[in-house]
């Protein structure tokens, strides 16, 4: 009897050494925070660079580099 008490005693110890702390579960969620916030960056980066090409390409033709405007809304959009 002492032995399966002894066990169970264990077994408890080590199912809560086994849990992560609320420490642990903030560091994880604030590291994919950052990487959310990273895409989000890059993404804005990729939608600059296609309405600076788009305006290049463009040239002087006012209806051609108003279109490229969309790029630049959806890039102000990822604020």
């Amino acid at each position: 009897m002492n032995f399966v008490r002894l066990l169970g005693v264990a077994a408890a110890m080590s199912l809560l050494a086994a849990c992560s702390t609320p420490q642990e579960r903030a560091a994880e969620a604030q590291e994919g925070a950052s990487k959310a916030q990273e895409s989000v960056a890059k993404r804005r980066l990729e939608l600059v660079d296609q309405y600076q090409a788009c305006i290049k390409e463009a040239g002087g033709n006012q209806q051609k580099a108003a279109a490229c405007d969309s790029y630049l809304k959806a890039a102000d959009a990822l604020k």
